[in-house]
């Protein structure tokens, strides 16, 4: 971590610096308020069926209604954060917290899709203003020789609470009704708002630049534009029309971003030339390239456990667990290993880990294994993200100056959303041409019409099979071969990208040594020369 950022006790005015209970206290409440917002982005995933029934609503529009919050949400990250910096941490926090908490409400007694895709995108507004700060206060609050294990909390809760949401949220659907997975997320923000009010510090920066308009307005356009072609790219086909003009005005806007950071310097929104420290580089690959590949698994597993195992939604979310708690917890690990071995080190070791899970997915996957054949892979997977997440997350944010921690985490933040993005089109378009290629050569026999529609998908497959009499038997098993067909090319095209990524790593990561952040962070923190004012 940067030894050239003041430390809090030397930023905190009036009740001096927070002891032991206070910084607990503080790490409770962030990371209360990050589980709201993670919970929200898979929760509804669970209930895509019960929408497009109440709604009468068709699979296009369940599908906005669930990506409409990730879109306002990755989009705003950088301008919200940076806003945060200037206006103050906590108010920020305060208000989003009350935004996503309304907006919640809404959602879950919306009478109409239009109304619930209106309140997802507030959601998505009030999210934006609640993630990035809830990281710029741990590390504008937390003394540096505790700040990385803070960190790895909030990386668990980042990697790991999607899936503990989403396995809640599958519960309430089961045993109650799908309105009620709203309840968890409306909860969550409740304790949050009231312990924010009660233990968080506020902090913010001063600037003697005005904000980036130009930058901020820009970002949007450049990332909902690449976020809408990774998420429309596979549904409407990569050549149609709407997805070629999207890709072009994200790579134009992304191009004019960078153009006009590089003509502000110090006064833009992000300065792009901090891009050439290793750190900054470095970790936002790594976190870039991790996310994707974990969001891209659950592309793949959730049909493998429910169309080639038969299992129910709620039993495929809760054999997504493991891997979870495995995040999760050598994310709180790898604090420790970092300073012991140094952060490049740390995070080549778990991007080796999480490629030898996906290798091993490949390997031992197969129609009549089961769970446990899977499991190993999951598990390596889950660990290795989590020792890789960790010291990425604080390389990031250890790379800008104390001023910009607000711009820091939402970089951090934006780099996780356009991961998660590019995993699922990715592996899922893999997984989706290995499947149809394996299929076509294994539906002799079938009914023509049947047999169009099992080349679908695995799930069209097994819903058609029960009406083809004596070729169910054969249809359900060319499908479920075809799909772990798919799957193992998935998943050796991940084990490759995750050894590549170890390549760059060697090449171009962090120092190793337990100071490396704060040798990357220094240049960035001695141009600043800004001041911090943080009241209890």
């Amino acid at each position: 971590m940067s030894t050239n950022q003041p430390s809090p006790a030397t930023a905190v005015s009036g009740q001096g610096a927070p002891d032991a209970r206070q910084l607990r206290t503080i790490l409770i409440t962030v990371s209360i308020a990050l589980m709201a917002v993670i919970a929200s982005v898979s929760g509804l995933n669970v209930a895509q069926t019960h929408m497009a029934v109440e709604f009468s609503a068709s699979q296009s529009t369940v599908l906005w209604i669930i990506n409409i919050y990730t879109l306002a949400l990755a989009a705003l990250l950088l301008p919200l954060g940076a806003l945060g910096d200037r206006m103050g941490r906590k108010p920020m926090l305060v208000v989003g917290l009350g935004v996503f908490g309304v907006a919640t409400v809404v959602a879950a007694l919306a009478p109409t899709a239009e109304v619930m895709l209106a309140a997802r995108v507030v959601s998505g507004i009030g999210a934006a203003m609640i993630m990035p700060i809830t990281l710029a206060v741990i590390t504008s609050t937390f003394p540096e020789e505790q700040r990385g294990k803070a960190i790895g909390v909030w990386t668990g809760i980042a990697g790991g609470g999607g899936i503990l949401g989403m396995f809640l949220s599958a519960l309430l659907v089961d045993v109650a009704d799908w309105r009620w997975l709203f309840i968890l997320p409306a909860v969550l923000v409740f304790v949050a708002l009231a312990m924010t009010f009660k233990s968080i510090p506020n902090s913010r920066e001063t600037s003697a630049h005005r904000f980036d308009t130009v930058g901020a307005l820009v970002s949007i356009v450049a990332v909902v534009s690449i976020i809408f072609v990774l998420q429309e790219g596979p549904e409407r086909g990569w050549t149609a029309p709407a997805v070629l003009v999207g890709l072009a005005v994200g790579l134009v806007a992304a191009v004019v971003f960078v153009a006009w950071a590089l003509h502000r310097r110090d006064a833009s929104l992000l300065d792009v030339r901090l891009f050439r420290e290793r750190g900054l580089s470095g970790g936002s690959i790594t976190l870039l390239v991790v996310f994707g590949v974990q969001a891209g698994i659950g592309v793949v597993l959730f049909p493998f456990f429910q169309a080639v195992l038969g299992w129910s939604g709620l039993l495929s979310t809760v054999a997504m667990m493991p891997m979870a708690l495995a995040m999760m917890m050598s994310s709180g690990l790898a604090p420790m290993l970092a300073a012991r071995v140094g952060a490049r080190l740390t995070m080549l070791v778990g991007v080796a880990l999480a490629g030898i899970g996906m290798a091993l997915l490949a390997l031992l996957v197969s129609v009549s294994g089961g769970f446990l054949f899977v499991l190993p892979g999951l598990l390596a997977m889950g660990i290795g993200m989590g020792l890789s997440m960790t010291p990425s997350t604080a390389a990031i944010t250890s790379s800008l100056p104390r001023e910009k921690q607000g711009v820091a985490s939402a970089l951090n933040d934006v780099t996780r959303e356009l991961g998660t993005a590019l995993g699922v089109a990715l592996l899922g378009a893999l997984v989706s041409a290995g499947y149809r290629n394996a299929i076509d050569d294994k539906l002799h026999g079938i009914p023509q019409s049947a047999a169009d529609i099992a080349r679908e998908g695995v799930a069209n497959a097994v819903e058609v099979a029960g009406a083809t009499g004596p070729h169910a038997p054969d249809l359900l098993h060319a499908a479920q071969q075809s799909f772990v067909d798919g799957w193992q090319q998935a998943m050796w095209a991940g084990a490759v990208i995750m050894g590549v990524l170890f390549i760059y790593i060697v090449i171009r990561g962090p120092k190793n040594t337990p100071s490396a952040a704060a040798d990357e962070a220094g240049p960035a923190e001695r141009s600043s020369g800004k001041g911090s004012h943080i009241k209890a």
